[in-house]
């Protein structure tokens, strides 16, 4: 930017807080607000002592956040005030709502930087399946098989895990959560015109809501033939202790889905915390 005439002076000022003359005593320490500070050099100073400005370097040297007159001082003696230039590069703190999103670089802010909840990914991310099969009919049945967290090699979590009881879920916190289920059913039998998976939730753990519903249909042929449905939503956990989710199926003839112990096979529920709530 230019200017008509001198360029401002940018730095970073600052008064000392007083100090007591020692009498006999030359050395002491410069402090803004209870804190020591370290001025660049004498030159970066202006001292005034019994109402009269001292040369730097001659009736006054600095080391470190350390003032040392060229004489001891005396009983009388009084140090008016001490002023910090600071670094003519030194912009100091700046004023409020000064600072713009372009003034910030690229990747400057970390997360030790961020507000006490962000991490950088995701830190809750759990998966289960059935391990043993289970048949549905032309009523609406609870997913309760059983489940198992996902424990096989080359696969994991992230963070506290969930917890179930008979198909029905509990959150390990609060949160928004995305619920995504894919499921792989068939007919053993007869062809079922249709076939239908929800995702159940409720804030206060009893009163569940559809929140998530799709329908399929399934033809058999000689032999157990197989369709498949994915089934998602997010789900907003205010209260951990007592929100639930859990899932349910019916058709109108019997349907099958498999369970597996070392693959996700014909169910896989997976629960990824996103954010707070």
């Amino acid at each position: 930017m230019a200017y008509i005439g001198r360029q401002p002076t940018v730095g970073n000022f600052q008064i000392c807080d007083a100090i007591s003359v020692v009498n006999g005593q030359a050395a002491y320490t410069m402090q803004v607000g209870s804190v020591n500070v370290l001025p660049e050099t004498a030159n970066h100073m202006i001292v005034s002592l019994n109402g009269v400005i001292q040369k730097p370097n001659s009736s006054f040297t600095v080391s470190g956040s350390t003032i040392t007159f060229s004489s001891n001082l005396a009983t009388g003696d009084v140090i008016d005030f001490i002023q910090i230039l600071g670094d003519v590069l030194d912009l100091g703190v700046p004023s409020d709502a000064t600072v713009t999103e372009s003034k910030i670089g690229s990747n400057a802010v970390t997360s030790a930087k961020m507000f006490s909840g962000f991490a950088n990914g995701i830190t809750m991310a759990d998966q289960w399946r059935l391990t043993t099969a289970q048949t549905f009919g032309g009523t609406a049945a609870t997913l309760d098989g059983s489940m198992e967290q996902i424990d096989t090699t080359g696969q994991g979590t992230i963070g506290s895990a969930m917890t179930q009881s008979s198909g029905v879920f509990t959150f390990p916190s609060t949160g928004i959560y995305l619920i995504l289920v894919t499921i792989a059913f068939g007919s053993t039998s007869a062809d079922s015109r249709y076939v239908e998976f929800k995702i159940n939730f409720a804030q206060d753990g009893s009163n569940f809501t559809t929140v998530s519903r799709l329908n399929s249909s399934v033809k058999y042929i000689s032999s157990t033939t197989y369709q498949n449905l994915v089934c998602q939503s997010y789900v907003d956990v205010t209260n951990a202790s007592t929100a639930r989710i859990k899932f349910s199926m019916e058709s109108q003839n019997a349907t099958i889905i498999a369970g597996s112990t070392s693959l996700n096979e014909s169910n896989c529920i997976s629960f990824i915390r996103l954010g707070d709530t």
